[in-house]
């Protein structure tokens, strides 16, 4: 089976794939970490695949994979730099990011060769020729597409926050694969989920539409919706603290520990999970973004759980227990 032509996984799935590979091929995995690995590439056919794959590129590129992917990793500057080195060479690098990414469901991809993106856990701040400025949240994506009649940002990936300039006629829109969103005169969150893309008004208002519908919707100052392909979801509250990742903290309000686990995992590489005895767990508090294992640490003080940590890569909040109070 080509890997170009593999089903397509998770990017947690890959990133913790990834992880472990770089764990395991530094000699340093120790027999517990080894278990592990076994016990994660069991639990799930998509983990399987996964390693398939990369196992199917290593075989393929045992010689150029390390630098192709290096390239990869590092920015589509060095993407373009790997390819001035030869045509041969420039396939493996663009081979090894289709294996690695394509099909999945965020576009990785355009990721990789956005205008602006950001890193695992990195936060920046954009300020663009009309005054606009633009927060990128952790792994965000964003190219920006300005001509004599529009101002246009794609968001690739992940999260922004938008503070529109005012003294440009032309209109401002954000256009994601669901749809578009023009501002009008404002200041909104805009940010990619599993179901489709999340419009958050924080001063204003903006004006949604979909990209299989002809009318837009105006949302105004403290609404947020779901905007799906072929429509929009329910009009809701805006959360409190919506744009605290702009301060550097994530707040949350009697949240599920397994959605506030899930938004800690964008902020760091490898496997931050939940066991399901506690997932349903409700947690209210401020948690710092820029360093993870400072917030998973203050959740012991007030629930029943402690932190396993088998690699820096792979870590797992479960049930305490006797003899097993600290991480």
């Amino acid at each position: 089976m080509s890997p170009l032509n593999a089903k397509p996984v998770s990017a947690r799935v890959l990133d913790a794939a990834i992880a472990w590979q770089l764990s395991l091929d530094s000699g340093e995995g120790n027999p517990m970490a080894r278990e592990e690995f076994a016990k994660w590439h069991a639990a799930d056919e998509e983990h399987a695949r996964a390693w398939r794959q990369l196992g199917m590129l290593d075989q393929r590129f045992s010689v150029a994979s390390g630098p192709a992917r290096s390239a990869l990793l590092q920015s589509r500057d060095s993407l373009r730099r790997v390819r001035k080195l030869g045509s041969g060479l420039a396939s493996i690098a663009l081979l090894l990011g289709l294996a690695l990414f394509a099909g999945e469901r965020y576009g990785q991809l355009d990721y990789w060769l956005a205008d602006q993106r950001t890193a695992t856990g990195e936060q920046r701040t954009l300020r663009l020729a009309d005054g606009t400025l633009i927060n990128l949240n952790t792994h965000s994506a964003v190219d920006v597409r300005f001509d004599e009649k529009q101002r246009r940002i794609v968001l690739q990936a992940g999260e922004i926050l938008v503070e529109t300039g005012h003294n440009d006629a032309r209109p401002f829109i954000v256009e994601t694969r669901e749809g578009h969103m023009r501002a009008l005169g404002t200041r909104f969150l805009v940010k990619r989920e599993e179901q489709g893309t999340r419009l958050s008004v924080l001063q204003s208002a903006v004006a949604a539409r979909p990209e299989s519908g002809q009318d837009e919707q105006i949302l105004k100052e403290g609404q947020q919706v779901l905007m799906r392909h072929d429509g929009l979801g329910p009009l809701l509250a805006l959360n409190p603290g919506a744009d605290a990742w702009t301060r550097g903290m994530l707040v949350v309000d009697n949240a599920r520990l397994a959605d506030l686990v899930s938004e800690l995992g964008r902020y760091r590489r490898g496997h931050l999970g939940v066991a399901d005895e506690v997932a349903d767990l409700r947690i209210t508090g401020s948690f710092p973004l820029h360093d993870t294992d400072l917030a998973l640490s203050a959740l012991l003080p007030t629930l029943p759980v402690a932190i396993e940590r088998h690699t820096p890569w792979w870590v797992t909040l479960v049930a305490r227990t006797e003899g097993r109070d600290k991480p």
